[in-house]
């Protein structure tokens, strides 16, 4: 199975790199100086699970190199339309699209680019980051990429994806679900980015202070009446399930839209919390929260982002 990943980053390149570890036929789509840089130094991986360096096989959006069986698209959704564009000349009609994105919205995106029947439900849970020598840091526990057929159709591509991913170092979990579980982690990633991108802190202090589980639990209930409202497929007990995984993350845990923001980087609040926004105002519902949250983001983007400041 020829795979290719969409950029060399945190997810596409640890995702990516244990598979090439395994020996699987793995291609990297990347930008000119992402490419020079990883012909210099190796695709580095520092992990709790494991460090590794290889040198991978890499392509640019300007060559030729045919189409591929399966390309994992672990873009941000900002950079999706532009993405989108790249990997078209290397998508054949058979090929198997993947998202690793954030949030819901981007299916309906992909499905328009590609159709139906080529696109897959996928997400993944890592807490990683490039650092300034374009390594790749990988620092918890969490290493686990979710995938699966809409429906859960039983289907000869998804069997040999799942042996494709089978016996690496990361966590490759085919599911029967995956519709479901897609938006279960739009919840959990919208609450997690939220409150920490609004208090300037990792999950720990924010959970032990005064209060601080209070309003990630009514927040996760904001999200999950929104989602209800829409007929999501979620379930019952979410909020609980969530809260749960909440109390279990490490104490020095942040989001990759906080880290964003150190960064001073681009950050996804259209994509995740504005698009849950746009679901509760179609349905007159009171989310005085997520409004809170989406507003504190916005303010960064004018300061940040648009100004540079």
């Amino acid at each position: 199975m020829r795979i290719l990943v969409l950029g060399a980053g945190g997810v596409g390149g640890y995702f990516g790199g244990r598979l090439v570890e395994k020996g699987e036929d793995v291609t990297f789509l990347v930008r000119p100086n992402r490419k020079k840089q990883l012909e210099e130094k190796g695709l580095v991986i520092s992990s709790v699970h494991g460090d590794m360096i290889v040198q991978p096989k890499m392509i640019t959006a300007s060559e030729n190199a045919g189409t591929f069986d399966l390309v994992l698209f672990s873009t941000k959704s900002y950079h999706l339309h532009d993405a989108i564009k790249d990997v078209k000349p290397f998508v054949g009609e058979h090929t198997v699209i993947l998202p690793l994105l954030n949030g819901i919205s981007h299916v309906t995106t992909l499905k328009e680019a590609f159709g139906d029947s080529n696109l897959i439900g996928g997400l993944c849970f890592i807490e990683t980051t490039l650092n300034h020598d374009g390594e790749v840091v990988q620092t918890s526990k969490a290493a686990r990429l979710v995938y699966g057929e809409f429906m859960n159709k039983d289907t000869d591509r998804i069997h040999k994806i799942k042996k494709a991913f089978s016996g690496t170092k990361a966590d490759f979990v085919l599911s029967e679900q995956i519709e479901r579980d897609m938006w279960h982690k739009f919840m959990f990633i919208t609450v997690m980015s939220g409150v920490t991108s609004l208090m300037r802190a990792p999950i720990g202090p924010i959970r032990e202070s005064e209060g601080g589980r209070t309003i990630i639990r009514q927040l996760f209930e904001e999200c999950a009446n929104i989602m209800h409202a829409h007929d999501a497929p979620i379930n019952e007990n979410i909020v609980d399930e969530h809260m749960k995984s909440i109390d279990a993350l490490g104490y020095e845990m942040k989001s990759s839209m906080q880290r964003d923001m150190e960064k001073g980087s681009s950050i996804e609040s259209d994509h995740l919390q504005g698009y849950l926004l746009k679901l509760a105002k179609a349905k007159h519902l009171s989310v005085q929260l997520l409004e809170i949250i989406y507003q504190n983001l916005k303010v960064y983007e004018k300061m940040h982002v648009e100004n540079h400041f």
